[in-house]
């Protein structure tokens, strides 16, 4: 049996099939800068779909940036970094941190409830359904993205009976 050649596939037409594929909402988050060094450091976060378990063994979890991510600069030089799955009341959170370039905005998490993260020093944030702290374990180039795997160190439950945030056709949505 022959294989047709790759047709061309139109960028729009993509966009509006795989957002038809609802996906959970995660909060990433990392420190910027070196406390050792005596220079600034800052919280930074950003909003993702694009996220997902890799392994159990070792337990692994996989993140997906655009290569213009300013959030990206940030998992280069910071092999620690934490992620919150966002239950559905925390919509405005998820909002707030998918506004392009505000990621490290010494103000964003200010009156955001949550806590540290013991092993990145990330911020977690309060009543997530579950966090997660990961140490960067492979970075893989795929097409206009950078793959992200990481290794989880630590696990936590703050609210994990709530609702789950999704992401469906472009917009925040949940269950039921």
């Amino acid at each position: 049996m022959s294989v047709p050649p790759p047709q061309p596939v139109d960028e729009a037409a993509f966009k509006t099939a795989m957002s038809r594929f609802a996906s959970g909402v995660v909060l990433i988050s990392a420190v910027e800068g070196d406390p050792d060094d005596g220079g600034p450091v800052d919280d930074v976060g950003m909003t993702a779909t694009a996220f997902m378990s890799v392994s159990l063994d070792p337990p692994l979890v996989l993140i997906s940036l655009r290569r213009e991510a300013r959030m990206r600069d940030v998992l280069d030089e910071q092999p620690l970094w934490a992620v919150s799955l966002l239950s559905r009341s925390q919509s405005r959170i998820a909002a707030r941190f998918a506004i392009p370039g505000r990621i490290s905005d010494r103000l964003i998490f200010a009156d955001l409830p949550h806590g540290r993260g013991p092993a990145s020093g990330a911020a977690l944030v309060g009543g997530a359904l579950a966090t997660l702290e990961c140490r960067t374990h492979q970075v893989v180039e795929a097409g206009d993205h950078i793959l992200y795997v990481g290794e989880v160190l630590t696990t936590g439950l703050p609210d994990p009976e709530g609702p789950p945030l999704l992401h469906f056709r472009g917009g925040y949505r949940s269950l039921g």
